[in-house]
């Protein structure tokens, strides 16, 4: 596995160093509705472009959650970041756990927004003919997308995420990374870890739900929070930026009260 460098963004300049890691319909771009309002004396977030996506749309690689587990890994020791925290969206959370899995002492916490679990996501044949499909069909996106987020969001509003995620990301890369954060269970390297990890959901998300949260990530971290955002589907940086900062940046804060 050759090395690689995730194009990246720096926000804040506080002390507790943060990766943001987008998941399977947006590059960095994702967490662009929360940006204005992160504390930036606190904390400084570190905004990737997973291969395939973005600033990495041209990288070529094996597009999955232990390469890019790997190339964080690779950017933290660049940026001379120790230690630090990842918080990770969607397919974003599994690379988190990855990263977890990989180099769970230089982890301070875990946050999952609406984290596809360390076990993968099983999915029934038309589901996943859905889902393989829309690397090549945008109608397929903005169904995920609508059904994701409870069919409760305007038609403009799924238009537009549909067009941001086939411009931001390389159609091969796309489809290659479902095989890998829906298809591969590493849920035994991590299951046990110490290290705090607080998992959000969204209420009208009925593919990523508290159920399916409490069946998994809180069973297998022993530091695990779940947090229920009520108006909020799978998009919760897009629909309720300001209740997430809150959630995730009072869970990260705790960490100052604790030992390093």
């Amino acid at each position: 596995m050759t090395s690689f460098t995730l194009p990246h963004e720096l926000h804040g300049d506080g002390a507790h160093k943060v990766f943001a890691v987008h998941g399977w319909f947006a590059d960095r771009s994702a967490y662009g509705a929360v940006l204005p309002d992160l504390d930036r004396t606190e904390f400084t977030y570190a905004l990737v472009d997973l291969r395939g996506y973005g600033g990495a749309k041209d990288a070529i690689g094996g597009y999955t959650t232990g390469e890019a587990a790997l190339d964080l890994v690779e950017l933290a020791d660049r940026l001379g970041w120790e230690r630090f925290s990842v918080v990770g969206h969607s397919m974003g959370g599994a690379v988190g756990q990855r990263l977890l899995a990989l180099a769970p002492h230089r982890l301070r916490r875990l946050v999952g927004v609406s984290p596809v679990p360390a076990s993968g996501l099983a999915l029934p044949p038309e589901q996943w003919e859905l889902f393989a499909d829309a690397a090549h069909q945008p109608e397929n996106r903005r169904a995920i997308i609508d059904v994701t987020t409870g069919g409760r969001r305007p038609a403009a509003w799924l238009d537009r995420m549909v067009a941001r995620s086939l411009a931001v990301s390389d159609q091969k890369a796309f489809r290659a990374w479902l095989d890998s954060w829906a298809g591969e269970d590493f849920h035994t390297r991590v299951e046990g870890s110490p290290v705090p990890a607080l998992a959000v959901t969204g209420a009208l998300d009925p593919a990523l739900s508290a159920d399916l949260l409490r069946q998994t990530w809180m069973t297998w971290y022993p530091r695990a929070e779940l947090h229920e955002l009520p108006s909020a589907g799978h998009y919760s940086m897009d629909e309720t930026p300001l209740e997430l900062i809150r959630v995730v940046e009072d869970f990260l804060r705790a960490d100052e009260s604790e030992p390093a």
